[in-house]
């Protein structure tokens, strides 16, 4: 679904949205404003690249982050949950990730990435490992997370 095509659902819902977005520095946020009328459904876009920012902006617990690690699932969901709750949205979408080049291990390569998705209908989480060099795993996530809000919106 095209960023145009999520607006106007949300619109026709009467539903807000929210980002929290690591990794993607803010493109899904990005998308969704450049929308004409965005203003009426889009009421957050928090950047949280570097943990304290995290903890600071979206409340997530810096044990949680030592313990676990940026990219992870609690922290994905910990992420969505913040924004959420702070921003007063029907629905956050996060994404927390490693886009390279650098950055990956065994455990975490490069590509890793987690979304959170807190709305109505309750809370989940989604992991994959986006292929190719850091401007795609950064496209290929924002797309991901504009179709979580989708569907997060869809069958309100």
């Amino acid at each position: 679904m095209s960023a145009a095509a999520l607006v106007a659902l949300y619109r026709r819902k009467g539903l807000r949205m929210a980002t929290a977005e690591s990794c993607t520095g803010g493109l899904v946020a990005a998308a969704i404003t450049a929308i004409p009328g965005a203003s009426a459904v889009f009421t957050h876009g928090f950047v949280t690249y570097a943990n304290e920012a995290k903890t600071e902006l979206l409340g997530v617990p810096a044990e949680l982050l030592a313990a676990v690690g940026a990219v992870s699932e609690p922290v994905a969901l910990a992420m969505a949950r913040g924004a959420r709750a702070r921003s007063g949205a029907d629905v956050a979408v996060s994404i927390t990730g490693i886009a390279g080049p650098d950055g990956g291990s065994a455990e975490k390569p490069v590509g890793t990435v987690w979304f959170g998705l807190a709305g109505p209908r309750g809370e989940r989480t989604y992991h994959h490992i986006f292929q190719g060099g850091r401007d795609a795993v950064r496209a290929q996530s924002a797309a991901f997370a504009l179709g979580l809000l989708e569907q997060e919106g869809e069958p309100l």
